[in-house]
C-alpha cells in the first residue's frame, strides 16, 4: 500500500486544523507516567497489598524509602511539565515546593482513606474482609486517587489532577472530578457509571450506588461562547445521606439535607430537607420526612427493595 498520499493529507491537516496540534509546544505530562504515579500512590497508601511478594514489617522502611523517592521524583517532573504548560514563572522551583506540600499530606490522606475502607466494609453485607474491600472494590481505587488528585487541585496544579482521576475512571467506570470535596467514610457501592462534578460537596458518611450523577443543571456562557469557569454548578450532599442507583441530582443550588435517602431513578433539581425520603410515585417526585431517623427508610409501597 502506498502511504504517501495519506501522510501528506495528515501533514496538510496539521496545518489546517491547528487547534488540536501540540507541535513545538512545551512537553506535556505523560499519560504513562501519571498512571504510574497513581499506581505508586496506591502502593504507598496500602503497603503489602499490591506487591508481587509478601512484605514484612522489617521490609517496610526500605520499601517506603524506595517507593517514596521514585514517587517524589516522578510527581515533581509531571508537575513541572504542567506548570510550564501554564506558563508559570518558575516551574522547576514551584514544582519542587508543590510536590513537597502534596507528599506531606500523604499520612493524613491514609487516615481518611481508612474511613472509606471501613465504610465499604460496614456498608456492604457481601463484603467478607477488609482485604477483599481493598483488593477488589473499585471504590477504593477511585476514591483514594481522587483524594490525592484533590490535594493537587487545591494546590493549583494544572492537568495532573484530572489525569489522575481519569486513570481511576478508566479502571473503574467511576468519574470523580478532582475538584469535588468529599468527607470521610465515603462509600460507592458497585461504582459503575457514578459521575461527581467539579464543584460538588459531599459530607461525611455518604453512600452512593451505581449510576448516580451529581451534575450541573446548566452552565453560563461567556462573551466568547465558552462556558464560564469557576462557579458553583454541582449539588451539596449532607452527612449520612444514601443515594440509590441511577439517581440524578443537578444544580449548584441543590442541597440534599443530612440523614436523607434518595431513591433509585429519581431526577432532582430542588433542595431536599434534612431527614427526608425522596422517590418517584406515579411519575411524580415525592419528598417526605423519614419515618425511621436512625436506620433505613420505611418506604411503604414506594419501593419494594433498594438493597442490591
Amino acid at each position: 500500500m502506498n502511504l504517501t498520499p495519506i501522510k501528506q493529507a495528515l501533514l496538510d491537516s496539521y496545518q489546517q486544523h491547528g487547534g488540536i496540534n501540540h507541535l513545538d509546544g512545551v512537553n506535556l505530562p505523560a499519560q504513562d507516567s501519571v498512571q504510574r504515579l497513581a499506581s505508586d500512590y496506591m502502593h504507598l497508601m496500602f503497603p503489602g497489598f499490591f506487591e508481587a511478594t509478601a512484605l514484612t514489617k522489617q521490609d517496610v522502611p526500605a520499601h517506603v524509602d524506595a517507593s517514596l523517592a521514585g514517587f517524589h521524583q516522578r510527581l515533581t517532573a509531571e508537575i513541572e511539565k504542567s506548570l510550564r504548560f501554564a506558563r508559570a514563572p518558575d516551574p522547576a522551583g514551584q514544582a519542587r515546593a508543590l510536590a513537597a506540600d502534596a507528599l506531606g499530606q500523604l499520612p493524613a490522606l491514609r487516615q481518611v482513606i481508612q474511613t472509606d475502607v471501613t465504610a465499604a466494609y460496614r456498608g456492604d453485607p457481601a463484603a467478607r474482609s477488609i482485604e477483599e474491600i481493598i483488593l477488589a472494590y473499585p471504590c477504593v481505587l477511585a476514591i483514594s486517587v481522587q483524594r490525592f488528585a484533590h490535594v493537587l487541585h487545591q494546590l493549583g496544579v494544572p492537568l495532573v489532577p484530572r489525569m489522575l482521576t481519569e486513570y481511576g475512571h478508566e479502571r473503574t467506570g467511576t468519574d470523580l472530578h478532582p475538584g469535588a470535596t468529599i468527607g470521610t467514610h465515603f462509600f460507592i457501592d458497585h461504582g459503575t457509571g457514578v459521575v461527581i462534578g467539579e464543584t460538588a460537596r459531599i459530607g461525611h458518611h455518604v453512600k452512593l450506588y451505581q449510576g448516580v450523577t451529581l451534575g450541573a443543571k446548566s452552565f453560563e456562557i461567556g462573551p466568547t461562547g465558552d462556558p464560564v469557569k469557576g462557579i458553583k454548578r454541582h449539588p451539596e450532599i449532607g452527612d449520612h445521606v444514601t443515594i440509590y442507583a441511577h439517581a440524578t441530582i443537578l444544580g449548584g443550588d441543590t442541597r440534599i439535607g443530612a440523614n436523607s435517602v434518595i431513591g433509585s431513578n429519581v431526577w432532582i433539581m430542588q433542595s431536599v430537607p434534612p431527614d427526608s425520603v425522596a422517590y418517584f410515585k406515579a411519575d411524580q417526585l415525592v419528598v417526605r420526612p423519614r419515618q425511621d431517623q436512625g436506620g433505613s427508610a420505611l418506604l411503604g409501597d414506594a419501593v419494594a427493595s433498594w438493597e442490591i
